[in-house]
């Protein structure tokens, strides 16, 4: 597990985020998938986020990210279709006629939450371990000493 920083925030999160062409096309092979790979390392730069891992099969993408909580997924997914979609009509035009609804992403997408020895068991456990945490002699926010 490595723990990211930001200026107010300590974080783990990752996410599973999946998404097809639309009308399913298999029109990522070759010289387009190898360039939405390097567009989307890019988008994950330019806004500081990172991608794990990722794979650009045919007809679909699988993306494993790493992104701080001022993120959701939603707009994860939004940032990475809109710019590659953008990207990949101005470097391969003769897509706008394989795409005739001049969109490359069909407008769904699958995500799921990522975490590493955390279970929903462990938070459950934390949760109700800080019921019991009220009478240790942890400093509080606006009492009297």
């Amino acid at each position: 597990m490595e723990l990211r920083k930001s200026s107010h925030a300590v974080y783990d999160l990752k996410y599973h985020l999946v998404w097809i062409p639309k009308y399913r096309a298999h029109i990522l092979r070759g010289e387009v998938a190898a360039y939405v790979k390097q567009v989307f390392q890019e988008v994950a730069e330019e806004y500081g986020f990172w991608i794990d891992t990722m794979e650009v099969v045919e007809d679909h993408v699988h993306v494993f990210v790493a992104a701080p909580p001022k993120y959701s997924p939603s707009q994860l997914v939004q940032m990475l279709k809109s710019i590659s979609a953008r990207e990949l009509f101005k470097k391969f035009p003769q897509m706008r006629k394989q795409m005739w609804s001049g969109k490359i992403w069909s407008d769904g997408y699958f995500a799921r939450t990522v975490g590493g020895a955390v279970t929903a068991d462990i938070i459950r456990r934390y949760i109700e371990y800080q019921k019991h945490e009220a009478s240790s002699p942890q400093l509080r926010m606006f009492e009297k000493p």
